[in-house]
């Protein structure tokens, strides 16, 4: 059972918190039954969706995941940082630190990062501000424990992506363009060597056919994409 040494209460922090301000009745621990860990930090911090467009942080959290917000469909890792940066800044303002989007960007990424340096320089300056950055690290979620929370958790669905190239298309095209270049270079040898009489070389116009297996009937393949089937007898 996952647990955190926060609680988010209205009140002024204690000289000397962590993160924020602990429960009355000294540094409590939280811990939630039945939930995950997303539940307990959401709990714990008392996170919000921005603005009044989701009721809650899961409402919020389901749509960006599945785009039902209107934008592109989040995967876990994007929603699980979204939703660590949504906790930092709330360490901040509870603390009274700088949370300007590209500061919080920045430090996200250092808290999070490989540079070792750069973390402990990071970790100086937030304890002069009362934050414990180790403590801060290890409520942050992983996009595997979102992965969890949102089809665990929420049972949530996400539809299967829809197909945003059209390759087959472009292949096609691609082939009849190479073979129609290669026919078009052939036919002007040919005509070179007197063999195709006319007072200019012919043009080459090729159009490819789909026939249908069981009948043999046959229809431009263009027509064929279009109206989605190439024989009406046997579809």
């Amino acid at each position: 059972m996952w647990s955190s040494p926060y609680r988010w209460l209205d009140e002024p922090r204690p000289a000397r918190s962590a993160g924020l301000a602990p429960a009355s009745g000294g540094g409590e621990r939280m811990s939630r039954e039945g939930g995950c860990k997303v539940d307990a930090v959401t709990e714990a911090y008392a996170l919000d969706p921005a603005g009044d467009r989701f009721p809650t942080l899961d409402d919020y959290l389901l749509a960006r995941w599945t785009g039902a917000d209107g934008g592109e469909a989040r995967g876990y890792r994007t929603l699980a940082a979204e939703f660590n940066r949504r906790l930092l800044k709330r360490v901040y303002d509870a603390h009274g630190r700088d949370a300007l989007a590209a500061r919080l960007e920045h430090e996200y990424e250092t808290l999070v990062g490989d540079d070792a340096l750069r973390r402990a320089e990071l970790e100086d300056d937030l304890a002069a501000d009362g934050i414990d950055a180790e403590r801060v690290r290890g409520d942050l979620v992983s996009w595997g424990t979102m992965a969890t929370h949102l089809k665990g958790c929420l049972d949530g669905e996400k539809p299967p992506p829809r197909a945003t190239t059209d390759w087959e298309r472009r292949s096609i095209d691609i082939a009849t363009d190479r073979a129609r270049a290669k026919v078009a270079e052939a036919v002007s040898s040919l005509a070179g060597k007197g063999e195709l009489a006319g007072q200019a070389t012919p043009e080459v116009d090729l159009d490819v056919r789909l026939a249908c297996p069981v009948c043999g009937a046959r229809v431009p393949l263009s027509i064929a994409l279009e109206r989605g089937f190439v024989c009406e007898d046997h579809r």
